[in-house]
């Protein structure tokens, strides 16, 4: 196993039919379909975004990852000098990142900020824990509407959260560690009978131009399987 990953080479493009919402000469931003992969790993080193980018361009690279059962938007920087000014101005606080959550349950209070460090976890790699020695993080929340209840007894709500930090399964730990799982999450929480998936979303994405500095804001429509698990449409003003 180790001789066949050695040989491996690095990703190559593929034809794929990528839902790009804006497209320059120094950026590209993708509408990643849930069950898509971002970057190439050695589960999944086809079909992935960044296969569909290498078609289209010669240097990308991926400046805003998200999960595979993430939908939502995922930016690609083009050039490596673009990758290089877009990581400056997400370290400065510059590049803004708010998702929708479908949860379980009634957070309060209805706004606020979850900061519990995180961790890889010594059981299992894969999965990320609160933990005092881990990294900090840091997640603000909103309640956008409550679903399904009566009075302030939500059977589940819609969030919007906006990451602080960018830790790996920030959002799903943060929210399953406050009582809040996901909707749909396998890992953080439980299945759901009508997503196969975390009902969680990229949504939008605020930023600088790299070059001209002209602020940009992304967005992308809650698809339609999150759309189905709630009573009523959302209606979430701007930030």
């Amino acid at each position: 196993v180790f001789q066949s990953r050695a040989r491996r080479g690095p990703p190559g493009p593929e034809p794929i039919d990528l839902d790009v919402l804006f497209e320059d000469d120094c950026l590209a931003v993708i509408n990643k379909p849930a069950g898509m992969v971002v970057h190439p790993t050695y589960r999944n080193w086809t079909g992935t975004v960044l296969n569909g980018l290498l078609w289209r361009h010669a240097t990308p690279s991926i400046v805003t990852r998200i999960d595979k059962d993430t939908s939502g938007l995922v930016v690609a920087a083009l050039r490596p000098d673009v990758h290089a000014r877009v990581q400056k101005d997400s370290a400065a606080g510059r590049v803004t990142k708010q998702y929708l959550a479908l949860v379980r349950g009634t957070p309060s209070p209805h706004a606020g900020t979850i900061a519990l460090p995180l961790a890889r976890s010594e059981e299992d790699r894969r999965l990320v824990v609160v933990s005092p020695s881990g990294q900090a993080a840091e997640t603000r929340y909103e309640v956008v509407s409550v679903q399904g209840g009566v009075g302030d007894q939500a059977v589940q709500a819609l969030l919007r959260c906006e990451l602080v930090t960018g830790r790996t399964h920030q959002i799903r730990v943060h929210l399953a560690a406050s009582g809040w799982p996901i909707v749909g999450d396998l890992v953080y929480g439980k299945a759901h009978d009508l997503i196969g998936r975390q009902a969680l979303h990229a949504w939008r994405v605020g930023m600088p131009h790299p070059l001209t500095r002209v602020p940009l804001e992304f967005e992308a429509p809650v698809p339609a399987d999150i759309a189905a698990l709630l009573t009523r449409p959302p209606t979430v003003a701007k930030a």
